[in-house]
């Protein structure tokens, strides 16, 4: 399951940067007319920027991308940078896999500086509708250990995880997603138990057409381990219905250092294959 551990100063300028002209070169790559045909095309449906996922699938039929860029650091001398990205695809409303990870992430600390591809997680979804505005959603996958020693989200031996998922759209412009989520940890620390528990609950509002806000309140929880919390806020703006840019901003709530976050990244539902 997608997972994300902390939270950054301030979004930094070249995330944004990079973020506007990925988006703008994947806007340039639709076909002459495509704002037009965009009219008529199935929306996107972005996943991130947050830890919950909802209920919905992307468009049936068609590949559905999503990248960022993310800077953690916990105050101190311990920097992140990694790019996550992911390719979904649904095969129906109701069934769908996605594919994702980081792309790459470099590790920084005292003494110590690493860098590479990070662990990769394969997931099979299944929606399950309750009428037009609610519905249930059940996620099923593993988290491979592809990333080198010290770049990975996971383990370091494959997970295995369930994610109950509950969505609901009310009042016009809201939307909620709860997600709990259990993952079965392939390596364990001494004392550790090998169930972990995540809850996240989040709650988004579109202000118009094309902008809408989100906050989102996560938590993790494993025997013998330090349970963590996170807030996180965010921001989207729909440049096309097949496209969508958002940012934001994370940081943990425990005693001691907190560990801040600022992302940035796009969904865009790219092209029908089936």
């Amino acid at each position: 399951m997608q997972s994300r551990t902390g939270a950054v100063r301030a979004t930094r300028p070249c995330l944004v940067s990079i973020s506007v002209v990925a988006a703008m070169l994947v806007a340039s790559a639709l076909p002459a007319g495509a704002a037009s045909a965009d009219d008529e095309s199935p929306a996107a449906t972005p996943y991130r920027p947050s830890v919950s996922t909802p209920a919905a699938l992307s468009a049936p039929g068609w590949i559905e991308i999503e990248a960022g860029l993310q800077h953690d650091h916990d105050g101190a001398s311990a920097r992140r940078d990694s790019a996550p990205a992911t390719v979904k695809l649904a095969f129906t409303p109701d069934w769908g896999v996605r594919v994702g990870g980081d792309a790459w992430v470099r590790s920084r600390d005292v003494g110590l500086r690493a860098s590479g591809i990070g662990d990769t997680s394969v997931v099979v979804k299944r929606r399950f509708a309750i009428d037009d505005d609610s519905a249930w959603g059940l996620e099923a996958g593993t988290t491979l250990p592809t990333a080198r020693r010290g770049l990975g989200n996971g383990s370091g031996k494959p997970d295995w995880g369930l994610n109950a998922i509950y969505s609901a759209d009310f009042a016009t412009a809201w939307h909620c997603d709860f997600n709990l989520a259990a993952t079965r940890v392939g390596a364990l620390d001494p004392g550790a138990a090998r169930a972990q528990w995540l809850l996240a609950a989040a709650l988004s509002r579109a202000l118009d057409e094309r902008w809408s806000v989100g906050a989102e309140l996560s938590g993790a929880r494993q025997g013998g381990v330090e349970s963590t919390r996170q807030l996180l806020l965010s921001a989207s703006y729909n440049v096309t219905r097949r496209l969508v840019l958002d940012a934001g901003a994370a940081r943990s709530l425990r005693s001691g250092t907190p560990v801040w976050s600022a992302f940035t990244g796009f969904t865009w539902l790219a092209a029908r294959v089936l």
